[in-house]
């Protein structure tokens, strides 16, 4: 086992990821940009660098400076959390050369599936089964045009180097293609410097579902239950559940074997989730591969009791996958982000948390940085908190977050409270019956009155 590692990352993951090491008797090194030197994984990290200045580029993002930190304290390993460098080949290679571990995938593992349109072929040859659309790379209008014709609309346009919802549009008649393509080129070209785009066939009232996966160096993998992804604002996540009210077992036994399939075909080594499109007929189609821990991954934890980055430190260490056989889903387990944003114009709001409490009690579990005098930087991503409940039905895990967050007292910013609890307090929510279309849906009719 490492005796150090380095946490390349900032907020509640880097927090989460100390946490875990600790209770396996590592010592931690934070690294922090000049913006986040008050930040609590700084102030309770043994040792700590600053690696730059407030924007990212020059500081999470910028890989030398992140080396150095972790030579000049001498840890032995880097987890890089998610978002910034977490799906960064380059950045896994140069640790390696640098003779530190990547607590990770491979960097091939990477690169395959950091290329959506790669992984889609390649999880096509392992069998799963994968939406219409393009089987290359579509370059330019016309082939755009001509690939749409035969996938048949609507059809969605990805980028090909995606992630976080940037570069994707959902193109309902050819009338509107080129403009989208035009937008979702530029959108892709300016999050991720490649405007690369590939095309698949949008499911309309389709659900978000997502596996869990870890495999270690000696062969043996567990994929877990489904997580349900489909509360969703422009793609971006909101709120997540575990078992989805929409996956029966049949479905859920099928999709976890065809996942431990895929990660055995790729030689897929640490933690990783497998996302897909599930249509009304429970038909699932794989969309891509993150080859990181998940923000959501707390849910997944309270319903398995398993503690996953630990067990993705113990594989990068070497050590086999200790799972017990007896490990099943116990539960359920609800997952709310909460960003410092106006709850209706869903603008950041950034500034000094003059007063903050979190609730607590049995079968609730608060994943947060934030402190009360702490001042978010208005340079990063807006998650201040996840709270998430945990309890033997759907119904009291949602009475036990809807509680959870009436209690939470946040002031001096905005957060998005309001709107969990409009979607907690929602008849269809409470009846399991939504979509990746339901939240747009929810704040269209709130803002129309």
């Amino acid at each position: 086992m490492f005796s150090k590692l380095l946490i390349a990352n900032r907020g509640e993951i880097a927090l989460r990821i100390m946490r875990a090491a600790h209770e396996l008797g590592i010592k931690t090194v934070a690294v922090f940009s000049e913006a986040d030197k008050e930040s609590l994984h700084v102030l309770l990290a043994d040792e700590k660098i600053c690696i730059g200045p407030a924007k990212a580029i020059d500081s999470y993002l910028n890989i030398p400076n992140i080396i150095s930190a972790a030579l000049i304290t001498k840890a032995e390993a880097i987890h890089p959390g998610y978002g910034f460098l977490a799906e960064n080949p380059r950045f896994a290679e140069i640790c390696n050369q640098e003779g530190l571990v990547f607590i990770g995938p491979s960097a091939s593992n990477m690169r395959m599936m950091g290329d959506k349109n790669r992984a889609r072929q390649e999880m096509k040859k392992a069998k799963l089964p994968i939406l219409p659309g393009s089987d290359e790379i579509v370059n330019d209008f016309n082939s755009a045009a001509k690939t749409a014709k035969k996938t048949g609309f609507p059809i969605m346009l990805k980028a090909a180097a995606g992630g976080g919802g940037k570069g994707m549009r959902i193109v309902h008649s050819p009338s509107n293609l080129e403009e989208q393509y035009i937008i979702a080129q530029n959108e892709s070209n300016s999050a991720f410097g490649n405007p690369d785009l590939y095309i698949e066939k949008y499911i309309e009232n389709a659900r978000h579902i997502e596996i869990q996966v870890i495999r270690d160096g000696n062969g043996q993998v567990m994929a877990f239950g489904e997580r349900e992804c489909s509360l969703q604002r422009k793609h971006q996540k909101i709120l997540e559940e575990t078992p989805s009210t929409f996956i029966d077992e049949k479905t859920r036994k099928k999709i976890i074997r065809a996942v431990e399939t895929a990660t055995e075909y790729i030689d897929y080594h640490s933690l990783g989730t497998f996302e897909f499109l599930v249509d009304s007929r429970k038909n699932f189609y794989f969309m891509e591969a993150n080859t990181r821990i998940q923000v959501e991954h707390p849910i997944t934890e309270m319903v398995y009791g398993i503690d996953l980055i630990k067990e993705q430190i113990k594989i990068a260490a070497g050590e086999k996958l200790d799972l017990k056989n007896d490990l099943y889903l116990n539960g359920h387990s609800i997952e709310c982000r909460i960003n410092a944003e106006d709850p209706t114009s869903f603008a950041p709001s950034p500034g000094k948390i003059e007063f903050l409490v979190f609730p607590g009690g049995e079968g609730i579990r608060i994943d947060s940085a934030a402190y009360q005098g702490w001042n978010i930087p208005p340079f990063y991503d807006s998650l201040i908190a996840k709270v998430i409940s945990h309890a033997l039905t759907r119904e009291e895990a949602i009475r036990k977050i809807k509680t959870a967050l009436e209690m939470t007292t946040v002031v001096g910013i905005k957060t998005n409270i309001p709107l969990h609890l409009n979607i907690l307090s929602n008849s269809d929510f409470l009846k399991g019956k939504y979509d990746t279309q339901f939240l747009e849906r929810l704040i269209s009719k709130k803002t129309s009155r």
